[in-house]
Order: structure tokens, then C-alpha cells, then sequence
């Protein structure tokens, strides 16, 4: 994966995580069927998570990995719950599968910290919760068809939510706060990669060229 957000790689699963428990998570990113919110938003995070590891170190990686694992494990859209439900779901999975120490209140913490999107400064929240937050936010700074894919796929899933005029003022205005903002990425390593990238993209989708 490039500095623009070329396609990820495959991962590699931390030693101490049982393969079964990736597996329980996967075939729970297929329910219900999800036009982005599915298992390859996740391998791309966790690939995120790699070159992050190569690239800065992790403190935490278990967590942080686990945290990207799980993130979106229960996603419906329009939902406000997604976030916390996935937590809940997170620690359960953990608690059955996983030995030895973890910090699962940290996995717990990550994944809710995603609700907020858009809404936190890098003051708000440590090293690597930003590094977490802006792998989960890469995808503003793919290869402009990636992009459109990502943006297409989000509006389908909300097709059968709310009303298209509805989705459309909402999709606008989250985008454009993203454009407005200082900065989109909260870790001065995506900052530096992505936001120049992630800029154009949310200029062309806002319809700006």
C-alpha cells in the first residue's frame, strides 16, 4: 500500500489470536450483506495496522489489531448503536478465544472511539488511538476510483434507510466538515501520506473539481 492508498495486502494474524476467532469475525461481516462495511474494509485496515507496525511500532498491537478487527462486526445502517454493540461483541469473542493477557477495556475503547469520526482533535485521544482512527480513515485518501467506491457503497447502504435527499444533505455536510477541518487525519504519520490525497477526493466529490 502506497502513500495514495493502493490496494492492501493480505495480513497476518498475531500470534495468540486463535484463526477461529478471525474466522467467527468474518462471517459476521457478512450479516447483514454490506456494500462497504464488509470483511475487505476490515483486511485493509489490518493491513493499515501492519505498516504502521513496520513503519512506527505499536505499543498495544494485540489490541489495536483486535480493535480493527471487530470495529464494524455489527453494522447497520442508520443505527446508533453500531459502535457499542460491536464492543460488546468484541469482548465476548475475546473472552471464549483469546488466552493469556489482553486489554480488552482498550479494544473497547478503540472501537467506540469510531462513532466519533469527524469530531475529535488530535488532543482528544492518544498516539495510537489516532493511528487506529485514521487506518479506519485511509479510504479518504485511495486512488480516486477506490474512493468512488467507497462512497458509492455507503450510499447503498443507506438506500434502504432514509430517504435519498435525506442521505445526500447528511453525506454533503459530513464531508464538507471534513474538508473545512484543520487537518483530516489525527496522527502525523496519515496526515502526511494521505491528506493532500484525501482532500482532492472530497473536493471532487463535492462536486469541486
Amino acid at each position: 500500500m502506497d502513500a495514495a492508498g493502493s490496494n492492501p495486502s493480505s495480513f497476518t494474524v498475531p500470534d495468540g489470536i486463535p484463526p477461529e476467532l478471525v474466522e467467527r469475525a468474518r462471517r459476521a461481516y457478512e450479516q447483514p450483506p454490506r456494500a462497504y462495511h464488509s470483511f475487505a474494509h476490515v483486511e485493509e485496515v489490518l493491513s493499515w495496522h501492519a505498516l504502521v507496525a513496520r513503519d512506527v511500532g505499536w505499543r498495544q498491537p494485540r489490541e489495536t489489531w483486535l480493535a480493527a478487527l471487530f470495529h464494524d462486526v455489527i453494522y447497520v445502517a442508520g443505527r446508533k448503536d453500531n459502535e457499542e454493540r460491536s464492543a460488546v461483541l468484541a469482548q465476548e469473542e475475546i473472552a471464549r478465544a483469546v488466552q493469556g493477557p489482553m486489554d480488552v477495556a482498550r479494544v473497547q475503547a478503540l472501537i467506540r472511539l469510531t462513532a466519533q469520526h469527524g469530531r475529535l482533535s488530535p488532543a482528544d485521544v492518544d498516539t495510537e488511538a489516532a493511528l487506529f482512527l485514521d487506518m479506519d480513515m485511509a479510504i479518504l485518501g485511495a486512488e480516486p476510483a477506490r474512493f468512488d467506491a467507497y462512497d458509492a457503497g455507503v450510499a447503498t447502504e443507506y438506500s434502504a434507510v432514509v430517504p435519498g435527499f435525506i442521505y445526500r444533505f447528511n453525506r454533503r455536510r459530513f464531508l464538507q466538515a471534513l474538508l473545512d477541518a484543520p487537518r483530516i487525519y489525527l496522527s502525523d504519520y496519515f496526515q502526511q501520506r494521505l491528506d493532500e490525497a484525501a482532500r482532492r477526493n472530497l473536493r471532487r466529490a463535492l462536486g469541486g473539481g
